[in-house]
């Protein structure tokens, strides 16, 4: 490695950043998989770490996503709740993450008799810790799973209204193909009634229709994945003049074939035709790293320097639901993290 390469390696390892595309059920490693099927008395279809590893070869998100949902019935306490979460913001305070907007899918834990406050405390515990013991600013978006029904999502923020205050916002996930965004209208209206912030998933996998839509019906804030937004110049041009957040993430969407090279990611053409792109981990025990591998790979794959990488950071600031008074504060940080480099 050069020494301009190394310096821009350490440059991204230290600037302060923001991630806005984490599910948290999918920063759950392995070994802590096994810790907890062990402390919870549940049967894994798996001999040990090293057999739950090398399933992790997908072939497209429904391939993950099943095996995601497995990883997840470990997960039965307040306990194991706090003790995912706190692994994760372990890993992002070594990665200089100052805030983090961490998705939960609560009906993958409901519907396996999980209560909703068991989520919802566990995680938010890890929340107020991590604040106070490691400097980061974290926040929950309960996401509903869009290959089930509106009723069931409807259902699921009414039973987490009692917790209202411990989530800031509702996102849109899971199998994208098939369910778009104007399915979950009426939900959606809701939560922005209720004053929740709105994001979805759109334009992973599903077409720029779906982008549209999600924009349009669903009134969302930010774009979760969006790479389908590039077939499609209209809603380029608009994406770049409204400046809504593009929260993508590169090591899944090689993971996942949606890119069957990281050389080939459309992410430099995004952020060329001025579109507010960030990077994202997404479910970094299962596609390969977390926050900071994200920016390493694919700035190596993409040839990307110093002032995209400012970019990219200061977007992620920006685009976060954290207070004005705070990202002012983390944006001086990065402006004193190059001015010194």
């Amino acid at each position: 490695m050069t020494a301009t390469a190394q310096s821009l390696a350490a440059l991204i390892q230290t600037m302060p950043k923001a991630e806005l595309h984490i599910h948290i059920e999918g920063s759950l490693e392995p070994e802590l998989i096994f810790a907890l099927a062990q402390r919870n008395g549940v049967s894994l279809p798996y001999a040990d770490v090293a057999a739950l590893r090398s399933a992790y070869a997908f072939t497209n998100l429904q391939s993950f996503l099943d095996l995601y949902y497995a990883g997840a019935s470990v997960l039965l306490h307040e306990a194991d709740f706090y003790d995912m979460a706190w692994a994760y913001f372990e890993r992002a305070a070594a990665d200089h993450v100052v805030r983090a907007e961490l998705f939960f899918d609560p009906q993958t834990h409901t519907a396996r008799g999980v209560p909703m406050g068991v989520v919802i405390e566990g995680l938010y515990r890890a929340c107020q810790d991590a604040h106070t013991q490691l400097g980061i600013s974290a926040d929950l978006i309960l996401c509903f799973l869009r290959h089930l029904s509106e009723d069931e999502a409807i259902e699921t923020l009414q039973a987490a209204l009692p917790w209202r205050d411990r989530f800031i916002g509702v996102g849109l996930d899971s199998s994208e193909v098939g369910h778009p965004p104007e399915k979950f209208a009426r939900v959606f209206a809701q939560a922005r009634a209720l004053g929740l912030h709105v994001v979805a998933h759109a334009g992973e996998e599903g077409p720029p229709a779906y982008i549209w839509s999600a924009l349009d019906v669903l009134h969302v804030e930010r774009i979760d994945h969006g790479v389908q937004a590039i077939h499609d110049p209209a809603l380029m041009q608009r994406l770049a003049q409204s400046r809504v957040p593009l929260t993508v993430c590169p090591l899944s969407n090689l993971k996942l074939c949606v890119f069957g090279r990281l050389e080939d990611h459309n992410l430099k053409h995004m952020l060329d035709a001025g579109l507010c792109v960030t990077i994202n981990s997404d479910d970094p025990a299962y596609f390969g790293g977390y926050l900071n591998e994200n920016y390493q790979q694919t700035f190596q794959a993409l040839k990307l320097n110093a002032a995209d990488a400012k970019t990219l950071a200061a977007n992620s600031l920006q685009a976060s639901f954290a207070k004005d008074a705070d990202k002012a504060r983390w944006l001086r940080e990065l402006d004193a993290c190059f001015a010194s480099a």
